[in-house]
């Protein structure tokens, strides 16, 4: 696939330069991708068809990508909100540093604190509490982060992923990423789908910067509507 081809040359230069944000060049090839990823994961015969015409190493990703969206589209039911809090994520190298900090302190995979980070909010893009109260860019019930937060701030990058970490870690990470991540959320669904996107993200590091620069799109009752990226 052509867009998927240029995302990868957009994203070496970037991070092979000094911008800390995406370029234009990114966040649009980035939104390409994504775009046509939503409409192969709501049509799995076209999805079908697509996989037998790319490359192998493209239809692995393709295929790990479109599993783990369809796995939360069976998770998440579809929003009738309104409005949506939105803003910008911290720069990529920011984030980073707190993944391995995380990991240094508590064991748990850097991969596996971005992917949760990537599926709560989007990397702290996506802004408002869930239906049942969770906050923050790691998504943490209000007894949940005061007993694993640590004393900070859950709307606070930093300090969310590092409770994150503390309670990945007092549930069975890194030993048993799948037992831990039960109790972030129980779900077999919501498991299998980080699990995916953090081995993807372990694998090929790209990846992470691929996610990063995709928007937010919500389900709605009238379908897909997108609240983050160029003109919005």
């Amino acid at each position: 696939m052509d867009t998927k081809t240029e995302l990868g040359r957009a994203v070496h230069a970037w991070r092979a330069s000094v911008d800390s944000r995406p370029s234009s060049e990114v966040t649009l090839d980035a939104l390409y991708d994504q775009r046509i990823e939503l409409l192969l994961a709501g049509r799995p015969g076209l999805a079908h068809a697509t996989l037998q015409l790319v490359s192998a190493g493209i239809a692995r990703r393709l295929q790990a990508n479109l599993a783990a969206k369809r796995e939360l589209w069976q998770l998440t039911p579809l929003t009738h909100r309104r409005r949506f809090r939105t803003g910008s994520a911290l720069p990529p190298a920011a984030l980073l540093g707190y993944y391995r900090a995380a990991e240094r302190r508590f064991g748990v995979r850097w991969n596996v604190l971005a992917a949760v980070n990537f599926v709560e909010s989007a990397f702290n893009k996506l802004r408002n509490n869930s239906a049942t109260g969770a906050q923050g860019p790691m998504q943490f019930m209000p007894a949940t982060w005061r007993a694993y937060g640590l004393g900070g701030n859950v709307h606070d990058p930093h300090d969310a992923i590092l409770g994150a970490a503390n309670y990945l870690r007092a549930n069975g990470a890194p030993g048993d990423n799948r037992r831990a991540l039960v109790h972030y959320n129980p779900s077999t669904l919501y498991v299998d789908a980080v699990l995916r996107y953090a081995r993807e993200i372990r694998s090929d590091r790209r990846a992470f910067y691929e996610y990063y620069a995709r928007q937010v799109f919500v389900r709605t009752p009238s379908g897909l509507r997108r609240i983050t990226g160029p003109g919005r």
